[in-house]
């Protein structure tokens, strides 16, 4: 699989050049400073520091600064006006705690991950230009359970590279079980991530960066990523808000912290994905406060809305032209029998080209594509989320979104 980063090449002093190589990851460094300047310093893991594809760094001095003003505008000039495909995919909730069914079947299974989902799916993820998943548990052997709590998840650090294996590129943390095993575990995720070449929003060592928005630029087109999450909604939380001075997830019970962000994200974006963690469990129909939420979200300025956490899939919604799809369900998490889903959304020349709900189901600890021609739960998935979505939304035959 081979995903180029496309780099903006000037950044306080130094000039970053980033180097094709294949299966290596450049990955956008986001800074509140460097989201203003509207640029991004690329990075990669520090496993791939010392390859000979790893990012070339050259000092500017003074005399040569105008030579780096030339370059920076070349660079600029090169930028097409009009914008070519970009394809994202998005799936729901992950978990690859060791002490639960579905991993005691992928250890058993002699290819692992890949044998948990269908070949179709793994190369919608792999293809794609960016992949985003809820990664719903943190990677260590290190910290402590919340105590009192009913559910509790924790990864080896090793299963990092399922992510790898399957395309993803970024995820969001900004949900209820990432701070499971407290703050330490937090902090070795971020470590374990970013040492996988993947990025995560919507937690942070702080609460600035919990709050900073991820880029990429993709073929032309500026992409940000921002995430929050709304649950535990009684207080105190057992997952942890991130501080000033303390890791942490975003958190939107009130809609004021990701409405700042969003509109951050937009201001220095061409097209911003806001993903959020609410609702109720196993609850097919959306509530009216998730409603609420994501009309805040969308006046702020995000192009889509993406909802994680019920653990089932919910329907969908256009606020304007704002799609909003309030939950994916769970897409290998557990050893339970149930629809699923994965979004494919094609953007080009920086709008919506085509948005697909592509209806899977999870089952004896896999996960699998449903087609047309060779399952009914194909025509019943649809048909429910026809049942779940409001009135202004059609979903045809090949599972294609977009408001009537």
């Amino acid at each position: 699989m081979k995903k180029l980063f496309l780099p903006i090449l000037v950044s306080a002093g130094v000039i970053l050049t980033a180097c094709e190589s294949d299966g290596s990851k450049k990955t956008p460094e986001a800074s509140t400073e460097a989201a203003n300047a509207v640029s991004v310093t690329w990075t990669e893991s520090s496993e791939a520091a010392d390859n000979e594809n790893a990012i070339i760094i050259e000092d500017i001095s003074s005399s040569e600064s105008s030579a780096a003003s030339e370059e920076t505008e070349s660079s600029t000039e090169e930028v097409p006006e009009e914008a070519g495909e970009v394809t994202l995919v998005f799936a729901g909730d992950m978990d690859f705690d060791d002490r639960y069914t579905n991993m005691i079947a992928l250890r058993s299974r002699p290819n692992g991950i890949l044998d948990c989902l269908s070949d179709s799916l793994i190369e919608r993820m792999r293809t794609a230009d960016i992949c985003m998943i809820n990664n719903e548990f943190p990677y260590s052997n290190g910290g402590s359970p919340i105590p009192n709590k009913k559910f509790t998840f924790r990864a080896d650090p090793s299963t990092a590279e399922f992510l790898t294996l399957l395309g993803v590129d970024i995820v969001t943390l900004a949900n209820n079980h990432a701070y499971d095993y407290g703050e330490e575990a937090l902090l070795d995720t971020f470590d374990t991530l970013s040492a996988n070449g993947i990025e995560y929003v919507g937690a942070g060592h702080n609460l600035s960066e919990a709050m900073t928005p991820k880029y990429f630029n993709m073929n032309g087109t500026r992409i940000s990523f921002v995430a929050a999450t709304q649950i535990e909604r009684s207080l105190p939380p057992d997952t942890k808000e991130a501080t000033e001075n303390s890791a942490g997830v975003l958190r939107c019970q009130t809609a004021d912290n990701l409405v700042n962000e969003i509109k951050e994200a937009k201001e220095n974006s061409d097209f911003c994905i806001a993903f959020v963690h609410w609702g109720s469990e196993n609850v097919n129909e959306y509530e009216s406060s998730q409603a609420e939420l994501a009309k805040a979200f969308a006046d702020a300025g995000a192009d889509i809305i993406i909802g994680a956490h019920p653990h089932v899939l919910q329907g969908i919604d256009y606020i304007g032209n704002v799609p909003v799809l309030y939950s994916l369900g769970n897409y290998w998490f557990n050893s339970k029998t149930l629809d699923t889903c994965l979004i494919e959304l094609k953007l080009n020349n920086r709008e919506i080209e085509s948005l697909q709900f592509i209806p899977c189901r999870q089952h004896d600890c896999k996960t699998e594509e449903m087609t047309k021609n060779t399952t009914q739960d194909y025509e019943r998935i649809l048909s429910n989320m026809r049942k779940y979505s409001t009135d202004s939304v059609n979903i045809d035959e090949d599972g294609y979104i977009s408001r009537k």
